[in-house]
């Protein structure tokens, strides 16, 4: 319970960071409407990761993570910057994405999804037994579980960073005839470098008292899973 605790107000702490930097960064450029907005769901997360102190039980949890990811996603056309009707989207949607935002977030997902695996493993931890995510045949739940505290910070803010940047275009994508949508892979390279590149960036990870390289912010949880079960001390961004 402790940990899933942990996991789960962390993400929504992370989630709301990628709020609070765009509006530290893009205020000026947004239109009111779209600030208050932002603002709003910055409240919600706030709201989410405090209620997760007195959730009574696991399912609770795991609730208020679906309620965070929600209004994480909802809030995401306000941090897309490039006027574009191409990049709208109607939600979250994964097998197979539906739209360009989330083709992009999906490839990003599976690399992030790689590393955590690999992270848990080389730390001796089995990446299919979670304690958020409950347990399925072929579904790596502690990786997902894992995933949750990184993936706003690795993946979601790398998403949109090549969106704003103009470093992914509407072409970089095929629709499928099945309607979900695909990089091409001169896309995927481009992602995988700047994948790469985002890996580099260091971070102060107050917790282990030393500056990090964001690539291996996964093997530093995954070893701290492994020592202190009871009690992890969860990622939180800063």
């Amino acid at each position: 319970m402790p940990i899933v605790r942990g996991i789960v107000a962390a993400k929504a702490a992370n989630q709301r960071m990628v709020l609070r930097r765009a509006l530290r960064d893009h205020v000026e450029a947004m239109a009111p409407a779209a600030v208050e907005a932002l603002r709003s769901s910055e409240a919600r997360l706030t709201d989410s990761a405090r209620r997760t102190l007195a959730a009574p039980a696991v399912d609770t949890l795991r609730g208020l993570e679906g309620e965070a990811a929600a209004v994480s996603f909802a809030a995401c056309p306000g941090l897309v910057r490039v006027e574009d009707p191409a990049f709208a989207s109607g939600g979250r949607s994964r097998r197979p994405p539906l739209d360009r935002i989330n083709a992009h977030l999906s490839f990003i997902d599976a690399l992030l999804g790689h590393d955590c695996r690999a992270a848990l493993e080389a730390h001796g931890l089995d990446p299919q037994v979670g304690f958020l995510h409950a347990d399925r045949p072929g579904h790596a739940g502690l990786a997902l579980d894992l995933m949750g505290e990184l993936r706003p910070v690795l993946a979601d803010r790398l998403a949109l960073s090549l969106v704003n940047r103009r470093q992914l275009a509407p072409g970089d994508v095929v629709v499928e005839p099945s309607g979900g949508v695909r990089l091409i892979d001169e896309a995927r390279k481009r992602v995988l470098v700047a994948w790469q590149e985002r890996k580099r960036d260091e971070l102060r990870r107050p917790f282990l008292d030393e500056t990090v390289p964001l690539g291996l912010v996964a093997h530093a949880q995954a070893q701290l899973l492994a020592r202190h079960l009871h009690g992890y001390p969860a990622f939180i961004w800063k």
